[in-house]
């Protein structure tokens, strides 16, 4: 049996892996995931992409279904591919981070390790009023407002701010939330038996406040994430509303088949 080809750990542009669906045309997906890896890429990526033979062995598809893909992403301008040289990612294709909502909190976690939190207050507050429905019974909740920057320059990248019911705040130290995302504090330091998560992730534009914290320009494209934090009992513990920049953030969603261990949630 002939032995897979696989993409070299060098030079080559690494792509992320994909869970294909067979209801849905191969090459589409395909090349909306090898989209996502690209335009996600870190600064420090080869701008060289496997051979075909390679990048099909890797999606695992044939290499006329990855022929086509790459097609799909000439035509976008994406990529440029060269007779005896290669296939390589255009230099003017943005790179920017997806916002992924992946199956377990442990990869949210994960994935945001690398950036850095500034605490910029936190404090008792009226439940606001779009928020009231998830804090029916109480009149007064414990708001934490932080600023993230990219984790190898000083850039904001979004900023959040979490909602979370008194008596859960009464146990929550500050200090933890510029070393950890909110979920990751209440599940691991405060206790609280996470059941699920609701995601919602919309597009908006930057009121004054976000245009000065992200260092945009007002009224510039975001996006709005909203995640519910659900515990066992089904009662709300946390809301958290991050708004991203939009020139540095896309909006990938990984759904599968098959349910992983822990709650499905973005990260907050």
């Amino acid at each position: 049996m002939p032995q897979t080809p696989k993409i070299p750990p060098g030079p080559a542009f690494a792509p992320d892996s994909l869970v294909l669906n067979r209801k849905l045309p191969l090459w589409y997906q395909v090349s909306q995931s090898l989209r996502a890896s690209i335009l996600g890429r870190a600064r420090d990526a080869s701008a060289r992409l496997p051979t075909e033979e390679q990048l099909a062995a890797h999606y695992g598809v044939s290499v006329l279904t990855m022929r086509q893909a790459l097609k799909e992403l000439e035509t976008e301008g994406l990529i440029s591919r060269h007779r005896r040289r290669g296939t390589f990612i255009e230099p003017r294709a943005r790179r920017v981070s997806p916002v992924r909502l992946l199956g377990s909190i442990d990869a949210i976690v994960a994935q945001q390790s690398g950036e850095r939190t500034t605490v910029l207050g936190h404090g008792p507050v009226a439940v606001p009023g779009d928020l009231t429905e998830y804090f029916p019974d109480c009149a007064e909740a414990v708001s934490y407002r932080r600023l993230r920057h990219d984790g190898d320059s000083d850039e904001p990248t979004n900023w959040a701010e979490n909602v979370v019911r008194p008596e859960i705040a009464a146990r929550l130290d500050v200090a933890d939330l510029e070393r950890w995302p909110m979920t990751k504090v209440l599940r691991d330091r405060v206790g609280v038996r996470i059941a699920r998560i609701t995601d919602t992730v919309e597009a908006r534009l930057a009121d004054p406040a976000t245009a000065e914290l992200l260092q945009v320009p007002l009224l510039s494209p975001i996006l709005f994430y909203t995640g519910v934090t659900y515990d066992e009992s089904g009662q709300v513990v946390d809301v958290a509303q991050i708004r991203y920049r939009g020139d540095r953030f896309s909006f990938s969603v990984t759904v599968e088949a098959h349910p992983r261990s822990g709650p499905p949630s973005c990260w907050n």
